[in-house]
């Protein structure tokens, strides 16, 4: 008998258990749960106001159904009420800081739904300032040099370069702050690459203790290229004005009605550099390269200027000293312009 009375009461527990979805979904009209205990058994519990729920969640259901199965023990099949004789067990309330947790709990899943169903798109930048990103972007353009005033003849093979070859590529890793609605400062520290293609498929690259010097290649060969490369180690630093939303999207980009501009300094360090000239000798295309620093400068600063409108962004860089060290080349003012990815 005790088996059969523990199991009965494993089952009521088990089936309240399970019913509480049931219960919990119920707001208005009654539900009723029938819990089947033997064959000619079961209890039927009425609900009619779902609010009920977070009582009987700490009412003593064990010392009711010790009572209950007493009463069977006793072949006692009056019905068990609050009216009967013997008094039910009392429900157990916590403090009222408990009540006052469960509420709160209530209004934080609330203002969870309101906040997973608004995007970033939907409503304005809201969040405390500063505010900073991380993302990555790339800069890929054409570069040339500007000649100094007290340049040599203009006839001189490096003097001007081919746009298409002459590429600009830099990789950067960017950080953006946000200290407005309508002002962020954007650092960068990335790599770049200047490309400089020259017109001249033969010219020649020559370092001598004097300086360098560019000068046609007399070999008998069909030349198809020639090139400097110089690879530098970027750190920017931007202001940037935006006129237009404020909003970013996941791309790190602003909101398709967005105008911004911006202006700022950048230095580099020159990390390595190459000559490289190309031809074709029996049919076969033969490549040489001499990697030196051609008496090129170290270091690198100047301005950066970029803007942009919708989903689109241009930049230009121009380096405010020399590509090459004083009295050891010509005078040039590398610039740079091209779109941002």
């Amino acid at each position: 008998m005790n088996n059969s009375i523990m199991n009965m009461k494993y089952t009521i527990v088990a089936a309240m258990i399970a019913c509480s979805p049931t219960l919990l979904s119920a707001q208005h009209t009654p539900d009723t749960v029938e819990i089947e205990l033997a064959r000619t058994s079961k209890i039927v519990f009425t609900m009619e106001d779902s609010n009920d729920l977070w009582q009987l969640k700490h009412y003593d259901f064990q010392a009711l159904f010790d009572d209950i199965l007493a009463k069977l023990e006793k072949q006692d099949t009056a019905r068990v009420s609050p009216t009967a004789d013997a008094e039910l067990p009392p429900v157990i309330v916590e403090e009222d800081a408990d009540e006052d947790m469960e509420e709160e709990e209530r209004e934080s899943y609330k203002d969870y739904e309101e906040d997973y169903e608004t995007t970033d798109e939907d409503e304005p930048w809201t969040s405390q300032y500063p505010t900073s990103r991380q993302y990555f972007n790339m800069d890929f353009g054409i570069n040339n040099y500007a000649p100094d005033k007290n340049s040599p003849d203009p006839g001189q093979p490096y003097y001007t370069v081919h746009p298409w070859g002459s590429w600009n590529i830099a990789l950067n890793a960017m950080n953006k702050t946000r200290f407005s609605n309508s002002f962020s400062l954007e650092t960068s520290l990335g790599v770049s690459w200047y490309n400089f293609k020259f017109e001249e498929d033969n010219t020649a690259i020559t370092q001598t203790p004097t300086g360098v010097f560019f000068i046609p290649d007399q070999r008998n060969l069909y030349f198809t290229k020639s090139k400097l490369t110089v690879s530098y180690v970027n750190l920017s630093l931007i202001p940037v004005f935006n006129t237009g939303s404020a909003n970013d999207d996941r791309w790190h980009r602003w909101t398709q009605s967005a105008f911004r501009i911006g202006v700022g300094p950048y230095i580099g360090y020159r990390l390595g550099s190459h000559s490289k000239q190309q031809y074709e000798l029996n049919g076969d295309k033969q490549t040489e390269k001499v990697h030196d620093d051609f008496y090129l400068e170290n270091f690198r600063y100047g301005l950066r200027f970029q803007i942009g409108v919708r989903g689109a962004d241009f930049y230009i860089n121009y380096d405010l000293n020399e590509l090459f060290t004083e009295g050891n080349g010509p005078e040039l003012h590398p610039f740079s312009f091209g779109f941002i990815f």
